[in-house]
């Protein structure tokens, strides 16, 4: 728990945290923190600094863009824990049902059927969720 442990917030963590619950939709922080403890705190602290407080607050590319290469990347790794999270982030940073449609039918030629039709079926229970296919 986090009155378990100490969470000194740096302001790259701090950001880091802001674009989580940004990206994940508010709350999704605090369910963290409740999940946190001694062993899983540096993991937690390395996600807030480093891919959310120095990479997805770069102004390279924009975070739909992000959003959508995880959500390609973590197709071909057969990630679909991951692929749900950043889905639902996809959505949150404007991605339609249709441009998730055909980044899953390109990873389909490129990672093959298997891997992209398990990120279909998350994809659609996701998207299906925020009634955004019938």
């Amino acid at each position: 728990m986090t009155d378990a442990i100490n969470i000194p917030e740096t302001e790259t963590s701090a950001t880091g945290r802001k674009i989580m619950d940004e990206l994940m939709g508010s709350g999704y922080v605090a369910a963290k923190d409740a999940k946190r403890n001694s062993f899983n705190d540096e993991i937690q602290r390395y996600s807030e600094e480093v891919c959310f407080g120095r990479v997805w607050s770069r102004e390279g590319i924009d975070r739909k863009l992000r959003s959508i290469i995880n959500v390609a990347m973590l197709t071909a790794l057969n990630r679909p824990n991951q692929l749900r999270h950043h889905l639902e982030g996809a959505v949150n940073n404007g991605a339609t049902a249709d441009e998730l449609k055909e980044v899953l039918l390109q990873t389909a030629v490129y990672c093959g059927l298997p891997a992209a039709g398990e990120a279909f079926r998350i994809a659609e229970e996701v998207l299906s969720e925020h009634d955004l296919i019938d």
